[in-house]
């Protein structure tokens, strides 16, 4: 089964690739825009000089992953690697050896479609490589490296400040005009909202803190409605020094208006909401 599993991963991580290719194919390099990160330089680079967004991927990602083999993480490096020269192969296919013209989009009505639903997929695609414990390059690879020296250093920020640089550099680029540098930071941004909502994905729930004297009949009607575990902490309101309860629940969202039914059931009931971005341990499901 564990092998199953990293053949699984490691054939995620070559879909990626795929998929990213077709993405700067279709959508990216024929509209006169940079997206985000280092191969943002090299789509410029191909946009002045006509030397392909693949070779230049491969240049500079190569030496990256060999510097996260030894100084990150050999399986992170092997999928970014997997990634990358993946990626640079499938975009030099897809430039010179398949003809995909009568798929690309061209902007005509609006520049603003192509870096908008490129930035969904890059997102799509980021979230589901971050996932397999891959990446797909440049600033993520730079960012791990700097993180492993200097682990103070907020991640963030590195990846930003490299993001800034491209849609700045953009401007000199693209006939000193403006649209390209702010469709450069509208593909990061999509990007960066998709990414983070895959790589929440399911694990978004909800942690409620219920406030009762009815603890055990609640409990017990929380585990057999919603089949949660639930923890009783004892409580005491200070106000009235009456003691209480304190029922701690995490359920999932669509949950969250049964719960609310049962707690509004129970008189003198009333809980604390907060969104649990993710579980760890070893939890049982309540039969």
């Amino acid at each position: 089964m564990k092998k199953k599993n990293v053949v699984f991963s490691y054939g995620i991580v070559l879909a990626m690739a795929c998929l990213m290719a077709l993405n700067y194919r279709i959508l990216v390099l024929e509209n006169s825009f940079a997206p985000a990160g280092l191969n943002g330089i090299a789509t410029m680079i191909q946009y002045k000089l006509n030397f392909s967004v693949g070779y230049m991927s491969l240049l500079i990602n190569v030496p990256l992953c060999a510097i996260a083999f030894f100084f990150v993480d050999r399986d992170y490096a092997l999928k970014s690697l997997l990634f990358s020269v993946s990626f640079s192969l499938f975009l030099l296919l897809f430039q010179y050896g398949i003809d995909l013209d009568k798929f690309v989009y061209k902007t005509a009505s609006s520049t603003i479609l192509a870096p908008l639903t490129a930035g969904v997929v890059n997102g799509f695609i980021y979230g589901n490589v971050i996932r397999s414990n891959g990446s797909t390059g440049g600033t993520d690879i730079v960012a791990a490296c700097v993180h492993e020296k200097k682990p103070e250093m907020n991640l963030v920020w590195i990846i930003f400040a490299i993001n800034c640089a491209v849609a700045g550099a953009s401007y000199f680029v693209y006939d000193h005009k403006l649209e390209p540098v702010i469709l450069c930071i509208l593909y990061s941004f999509l990007t960066s909202k998709v990414s983070d909502s895959i790589l929440r994905g399911g694990k978004e729930q909800l942690k409620f803190e219920i406030i009762t004297k009815h603890s055990e009949a609640m409990s017990r009607e929380i585990m057999d409605k919603l089949h949660h575990g639930v923890t009783v902490i004892p409580a005491k309101g200070m106000y009235s020094g009456t003691d209480l309860h304190m029922i701690v629940c995490i359920i999932n969202k669509h949950q969250i208006a049964k719960l609310r039914s049962i707690i509004n059931s129970y008189p003198g009931t009333f809980a604390n909401v907060t969104q649990a971005d993710e579980i760890f341990g070893n939890f049982k499901k309540v039969k």
